[in-house]
């Protein structure tokens, strides 16, 4: 373990607290630039300001010693602030839990239990790359029970990713200690030894070109961050196991449910312009047209540098061009999958896959959509292998192929219990697609026709199977059925469905999921030898100990 994993309480990046809300020091400076470059330029040029200015007020009046004193005092009170504040938060790392103490006048201290973690997100935002720092988001299961650690620095962030996750998977016994303790809010990992021409610590001042070659260092690194794969090399394979090409992620994008928003305010702004002669809804409408722009551009850049791999701690997702985001969701996180394809995507055959989890992320997922999306638009042979590192036992060539008939076909003799033909009464265009089918410790659900949608749980993770019937449904000797999962943007159900079927899928699934719970291992992964992220299933999370709990004084 590194030595920020050791039990004991240690503070966050030095730039924490400007980065979190410097925000306003940085407009104030802004500020006082602008008026000193005008004030420049009307002493070189002689150009007349115009009147009513305030600092000319404050200079007229005789009150510039006075401003410069408010000035100063509001700089040291933010200085003394931040410094506060910095010396306040603090967090440590124990084999059970992940806590964080913070607050000056009012004392909070959340605790975040290990075998509850869900994922662990590191975001790098753009400016804090500059100084090269990174949030640590350890994403737990419970409402609004997320622990975040902003800022570390960037390498030092890495490393207690692994530790956390090392600690989440059950092992407890100690890595060799780093040598000398690492201070998490240096903005380089201190090298064992001096590099050459670096004064030594004894040294008053250094002299001038080891000052130049610290600093072409520090800049250096700094470059090599922003180049840097999302990806890291020493947990994850060198290669994302999907890729998405610049136009299909354009494609996706422009053929999306927003395109169609963007289109019906333009053909409103045409009508009411060229038919109406209703000005005044040009006025309305065009500002909205113009931020969609800023939208389109938003969920392209924010798509860039897509990634997905295996490593021993879970699937790890990476995305992003200038605020780049990756998160490893360890095994056994993952309570059902949801693989769609909207009717404009279906020319071009891409889909889209997303997940329920019992924690989430409070940063976006890739193109700017939700944290559970794990794939943003990939091909039918990307959706296979996203399937693979999420629920292994696909990958075998007769599961395999059942999942793309859950996707592509019109319904049928095909490996799915669909519903009756006297369910068109109720589903007219998708009875033909409605069906289950249980397979490798996982139930699939098939439905839509316009939308095309798969849905697939594993029966670990289950939480309850319920079929129930209203007074139509029965009149038609029909039920519907819904697997019960945490919260999330998938949604496992059935609208029609045969009730002697209903009944036989409750009865299936419901054995099922108490043997496949029974057998589950994986919340302890590093204690079983053959499990790693690529093979290994996911854990549930209903019955456990609560997530965090928050305590505030």
């Amino acid at each position: 373990m590194t030595s920020l994993a050791d039990g004991d309480w240690h503070r966050l990046h030095p730039a924490s607290p400007l980065l979190r809300g410097g925000i306003f020091v940085f407009a104030l400076l802004g500020f006082v630039i602008a008026n000193l470059r005008e004030r420049f330029v009307d002493l070189v040029f002689g150009i007349p300001r115009e009147s009513g200015d305030p600092l000319d007020a404050i200079y007229e009046g005789g009150a510039v010693g006075w401003a410069l004193l408010i000035v100063a005092g509001v700089l040291l009170v933010i200085i003394v602030a931040f410094s506060l504040s910095w010396r306040m938060h603090t967090f440590r790392v124990t084999d059970e839990s992940v806590e964080v103490r913070s607050g000056i006048l009012f004392r909070s201290h959340r605790q975040a239990r290990l075998d509850r973690i869900q994922g662990v997100n590191i975001v790098r935002p753009l400016i804090p790359r500059l100084f090269g720092a990174a949030k640590l988001e350890v994403s737990v299961a419970g409402q609004d029970a997320n622990v975040q650690l902003a800022y570390l620095g960037s390498a030092l962030a890495d490393g207690l990713r692994r530790d956390i996750l090392r600690l989440a998977s059950g092992a407890r016994q100690p890595r060799a200690a780093v040598p000398g303790p690492i201070d998490p809010g240096q903005l380089l990992p201190a090298p064992e030894t001096d590099p050459p021409g670096v004064g030594q610590p004894g040294d008053l001042v250094a002299p001038a070109g080891n000052r130049r070659h610290a600093l072409n260092d520090y800049a250096s690194a700094r470059v090599g961050e922003f180049l840097a794969p999302e990806l890291d090399p020493d947990a994850a394979p060198p290669e994302s196991v999907v890729r998405i090409p610049v136009l299909r992620l354009i494609g996706s994008i422009v053929f999306s449910g927003f395109t169609v928003f963007v289109l019906v305010g333009i053909g409103a702004i045409i009508t009411s312009v060229i038919v109406g002669g209703s000005e005044w809804l040009l006025i309305a409408i065009f500002p909205g047209l113009i931020a969609s722009v800023g939208y389109y551009v938003s969920r392209f850049t924010k798509s860039l540098r897509y990634s997905i791999a295996g490593t021993p701690d879970g699937v790890r997702v990476g995305f992003g061009l200038l605020t780049t985001s990756n998160e490893t969701l360890p095994p056994g996180r993952i309570h059902a999958i949801g693989v769609t394809q909207p009717l404009a995507w279906r020319p071009f055959g891409w889909w889209q896959i997303s997940i329920n989890k019992a924690g989430h992320s409070t940063n976006d997922g890739a193109a700017g959509q939700a944290a559970t999306t794990v794939l943003p638009v990939g091909s039918l042979t990307d959706v296979g292998k996203v399937l693979e590192l999420i629920l292994p036992g696909f990958a075998i060539d007769e599961q395999r192929a059942l999942v793309i008939r859950g996707l592509t076909s019109r319904g049928g003799n095909d490996g799915f219990a669909n519903a009756p033909r006297r369910a068109a009464w109720l589903r007219p265009f998708s009875w033909r697609r409605t069906g289950y089918t249980v397979t490798a410790g996982a139930a699939l659900l098939r439905r839509g026709v316009l939308s095309r949608e798969l849905v697939l749980v594993p029966l670990a993770r289950l939480q309850s199977v319920g079929i129930d019937q209203g007074p139509v449904r029965r009149r038609l000797r029909l039920a519907s059925a819904r697997l019960h999962t945490v919260t999330g943007p998938v949604s496992a159900s059935l609208g029609v469905i045969d009730v002697d079927e209903a009944v036989r899928m409750f009865e299936a699934i419901s054995a099922g999921a108490v043997a496949s719970a029974d057998s589950d291992t994986s919340h302890h992964w590093s204690l079983v030898p053959a499990v790693t992220a690529t093979v290994a299933p996911a854990p549930g999370s209903t019955a456990a100990p609560a997530a965090a709990t928050e305590v505030t004084s």
